[in-house]
């Protein structure tokens, strides 16, 4: 399988790589945030802009973002603007969401951008051929808070996803019931034995999907979220606790 390389990073080789979201509402707190994040164990950094009260002032979000990466260093930084319709904290256009991640894909200052595939084809096409151009990586992302599709329908969209062109396919869904945290597992297995040609991104939401948030080495997800503070999805486990369980199950089960 491909293995996708952000600075030091490779992601689909060894343990699943954790990522911590920045959130903030202020640039103040988002740069504060950024600081402690860089004091722990995650591999890489996402910035929710979506927290951020003048999200809507391009400017102002490339300042931040310059910030951030000279905040970071080596620790690469996806930049992820989550609607409110897979789980985010702003509502935006169509157009100005494409000419945001646009704007943020040419400045230089981000390593990864996160898009909503399913939000609109043409959109996610734009962001994806920009990105590859300035060599930025794509997370293809889709949330489900409402329900966990069968097996098939999330392989079908992970396989959407790549045929996009997308580095790391991403799917979260909730579990009504902890049969469903099997089906994202076993849709996550085979996805990896029989179609993936890139890394993988599955977690099951929820307290009853936390099993798949640190198994992932097992049953082929690349990259896992865990919280610095504010966790911000329902599920995620405290950096270095994530860390620790990740090593152990290598440890005990992997090696």
């Amino acid at each position: 399988m491909h293995i996708v390389e952000v600075k030091n990073l490779k992601i689909g080789e060894g343990l699943p790589k954790i990522c911590v979201s920045i959130i903030g509402k202020t640039k103040e707190e988002i740069i504060s945030a950024a600081k402690e994040l860089v004091q722990t164990k995650a591999d890489i950094a996402e910035w929710r802009v979506d927290w951020y009260e003048e999200a809507n002032q391009i400017e102002k979000v490339l300042e931040i973002a310059q910030e951030l990466q000279k905040t970071l260093k080596a620790i690469p930084l996806l930049f992820t603007f989550r609607t409110v319709k897979e789980g985010g904290e702003k509502s935006i256009l169509g157009k100005a969401y494409e000419a945001l991640n646009l704007a943020v894909i040419q400045s230089g200052f981000v390593d990864l951008v996160d898009t909503e595939v399913f939000m609109d084809e043409k959109i996610a096409k734009s962001i994806i051929h920009t990105a590859h151009k300035a060599n930025v990586k794509v997370v293809g992302s889709n949330h489900d808070f409402e329900k966990t599709p069968d097996e098939k329908e999330i392989l079908h969209r992970l396989c959407y996803m790549q045929e996009l062109g997308v580095d790391l396919p991403k799917i979260a869904v909730m579990p009504k019931t902890k049969k469903d945290v099997l089906t994202l597992l076993s849709a996550t297995i085979e996805m990896n034995e029989k179609y993936a040609k890139r890394p993988i991104i599955t977690m099951s939401m929820s307290k009853d999907g936390v099993i798949s948030r640190i198994s992932g080495e097992i049953f082929g997800s690349a990259v896992t979220f865990g919280a610095a503070k504010a966790a911000s999805a329902p599920g995620q486990i405290g950096v270095e606790q994530l860390s620790e369980i990740l090593n152990k199950i290598h440890e005990d089960c992997v090696k």
